[in-house]
C-alpha cells in the first residue's frame, strides 16, 4: 500500500510525541504554527484553533515565546539542526526532556521554508527532577532578565544567541538587531580585532576574563564598559560565552574630569612656585638698595648729608621704592579683581590725550634702550566711557611689556581707530622676541610667566602685566588679544564696545 498524503497526516496526527511546523510571520515579526500533531497539542493543552495559524506569541508566556524564537533564528541561519531544553511552566500533562529542532529547505534555493519541531519524550518518570529542572531554569531566567547588568550570550562563533533587557534598555539596540549578529560589530573598529582574537582563544580555553572595552550605542555615541566573561559547555560539547557589561561612562567621565582639574591645580601650583621665586629677586632688589642707602645715609658714609653724592641715592631710594610700590599693586590689583571687589569709576576719558601722556612717560625708558615709541592717534579719536585709572594702567602695562621685550633699535608702534562696527580699537604693536604659539595662553594666565631660564633672568617680572591688562578691559566688556611669533615681535590689539565709545568733545550726563 503506497504512503499517500492522507496516510503521512495520519502519521503526522498519531505520533507519539510532540511535533509542530512553524513559519516566520508575513510581517516578519515572529513565527506562527502551520501544524501541530495531537501530542503537540495536549503538550501546550490547547484546541487546534488556538494553535494553528496562530502566531507562538498568542499562545505562549514571554519567556517560552523568547526561547523558542531565538533558537528558531539561530536554526535558520545556520541551516541545521539545534537542540534545546524543555520549556518551564507549560500548562499540558505531557512531559519532555527538549525539542528538536530541524530546517526543511527548498531544493532549489536551499532557502528555509519550515522549522520542524519534535519533542524529545522523558520516557522516565523524573517528575521531581523535572520539578526542580524547572524551577531552576525559571529561576536562572528571570535572573538574567532582570539583572540591572547587560548579560549577552554569544555561540563559538561569536554570534549573539541571547541578550537582556538591561542590555538593550543601556545601549538602544533592539533584541532582532542583535541576536546572530557577530558580537565584534558593537565594539569599536579599532578594538574590534582584539575582541575577536579574545573570545576565540576564551571559548577555546575556557579561560574568565575581563577588562574594559568602548560599545557602539544604537544613537553611534561611545560608552565605555567593563566587562567579565565565561564559558559554558552544554550538551554535544556546545559552548558559549557569558558576558556581562557595565556601564562605567560616568565613571570615565568623572576620572578625566578629576585629571584635568588635578592637572590644572599642578599647572597653577607650578606657576605660583615660579611667581613666588620672581618675587623674591623682585623685593629683594628694590628692598636692598632702599637699606643699603639709606644706611648709607645715616651713617654718613661720605660725609655730611648735603654731599652731591647722598642726592644720587635718593633718587635711587626713590626709585626703588616706586618699583615696590608698583609691585605691590600689581598683586594687590589682580587679588581685587580675582575676589570680584574691584568696581569700575565711570567717567569720560580723553583716549588721545591718555595714549599720548603713556608714550611720553614710556619714553624715557625706551630712549635709553634706543627703542622708540610711535604714535598714530588721530585728532578725531572719540572719547571713550569708562575708569580712567583702570585703562591707564592697562596701556602702561602692554606698553612696558613691548618695551622691555624689544631690542636696540627697535620700534614700538601705537595706534588707535574707530572700526567699522564701531568699536574702538588700540594696537601695541613691537618687533621684539615674541612669544611661542603654545605659549601664549600660559603668558596671559595670571603669574603664568613664559622666560624661566637663567638666561631671560633681565626679563623677569611678577608676570601680571598681561593679565591684569586682560582683566581690566574684561571689567569694561572689551576683548584683548595677544598675537606673536618668536623672532617676529607681538602684537596687542585691545577692543572697547561701540556703547563706549562717545563723542570727543561729548559732556559728562548728571
Amino acid at each position: 500500500m503506497p504512503f499517500g498524503k492522507e496516510n503521512f497526516e495520519r502519521f503526522f496526527s498519531d505520533m507519539q510525541i510532540p511535533r509542530f511546523i512553524v513559519v516566520p510571520t508575513e510581517s516578519g515579526e515572529g513565527y506562527k504554527v502551520c501544524a501541530a500533531n495531537t501530542l503537540a497539542l495536549k503538550y501546550f493543552d490547547l484546541s487546534e484553533k488556538q494553535i494553528v495559524g496562530k502566531n507562538i506569541k498568542d499562545f505562549m508566556d514571554s519567556d517560552n515565546v523568547l526561547h523558542f524564537e531565538q533558537s528558531f533564528e539561530v536554526c535558520s541561519s545556520k541551516k541545521r539542526s539545534v537542540t534545546i531544553q524543555s520549556l518551564p511552566g507549560v500548562p499540558g500533562s505531557v512531559r519532555i526532556y527538549g525539542f528538536y529542532i530541524s530546517p526543511i529547505l527548498d531544493d532549489e534555493t536551499e532557502e528555509v521554508l519550515y522549522l520542524d519541531v519534535i519533542g524529545q519524550l522523558d520516557m522516565a518518570d523524573q517528575s521531581i527532577v523535572q520539578r526542580e529542572r524547572d524551577d531552576a531554569i525559571s529561576l536562572l531566567t528571570s535572573i538574567f532578565e532582570v539583572s540591572e547588568v547587560g548579560i549577552v550570550v554569544t555561540d563559538f562563533n561569536g554570534r549573539i544567541v541571547r541578550v537582556n533587557d538591561s542590555f538593550i534598555r543601556t545601549y538602544g539596540w533592539a533584541r532582532n538587531e542583535l541576536v546572530n549578529a557577530d558580537i565584534t560589530g558593537l565594539v569599536t573598529p579599532d578594538e574590534r580585532e582584539l575582541a575577536k582574537s579574545n573570545h576565540e582563544e576564551n571559548i577555546r580555553t575556557g579561560v574568565r576574563s575581563s577588562g574594559e572595552m568602548k560599545i557602539i550605542r544604537k544613537d553611534g555615541s561611545i560608552a565605555n564598559a567593563l566587562y567579565t566573561t565565561a564559558t559554558l559547555e552544554l550538551s554535544q560539547k556546545r559552548r558559549f560565552q557569558v558576558m556581562t557589561v557595565m556601564d562605567i561612562t560616568l565613571r570615565k567621565q568623572m576620572e578625566q574630569s578629576l585629571r584635568m582639574a588635578k592637572d590644572q591645580a599642578d599647572a597653577a601650583n607650578r606657576a605660583k612656585s615660579v611667581f613666588l621665586a620672581n618675587m623674591s629677586h623682585e623685593l629683594r632688589t628694590p628692598m636692598n638698595a632702599i637699606i643699603g642707602f639709606s644706611e648709607m645715609m645715616m651713617k654718613e658714609t661720605f660725609g655730611a648729608l648735603g654731599h652731591d653724592k647722598y642726592k644720587e641715592y635718593i633718587v635711587d631710594v626713590h626709585t626703588s621704592a616706586r618699583h615696590l610700590l608698583d609691585i605691590i599693586n600689581e598683586v594687590l590689583d589682580m587679588s581685587k579683581i580675582e575676589a570680584g571687589r574691584i568696581e569700575i569709576d565711570e567717567g569720560e576719558i580723553d583716549l588721545r590725550t591718555l595714549i599720548e601722556s603713556v608714550a611720553r612717560m614710556m619714553d624715557s625708558r625706551a630712549f635709553g634702550n634706543d627703542i622708540k615709541i610711535k604714535t598714530e592717534v588721530g585728532e578725531s579719536l572719540p572719547n571713550l566711557q569708562g575708569d580712567q585709572r583702570l585703562i591707564r594702567q592697562v596701556l602702561i602695562n602692554i606698553v612696558t611689556n613691548a618695551v622691555k621685550f624689544s631690542k636696540a633699535g627697535d620700534v614700538v608702534e601705537i595706534t588707535a581707530y574707530v572700526l567699522d562696527d564701531g568699536r574702538l580699537q588700540v594696537k601695541v604693536v613691537d618687533e621684539g622676541i615674541g612669544i611661542p604659539k603654545e605659549k601664549i595662553q600660559q603668558a596671559m594666565e595670571p603669574f603664568g610667566q613664559v622666560s624661566d631660564g637663567a638666561e631671560d633672568a633681565m626679563y623677569q617680572g611678577t608676570g601680571l602685566g598681561l593679565p591684569l591688562a586682560k582683566a581690566m578691559v574684561d571689567l569694561h566688556d572689551g576683548m584683548l588679544r595677544l598675537d606673536s611669533e618668536v623672532g617676529r615681535g607681538t602684537t596687542v590689539t585691545v577692543n572697547f564696545p561701540a556703547y563706549r565709545v562717545l563723542p570727543r568733545k561729548a559732556k559728562m550726563q548728571a
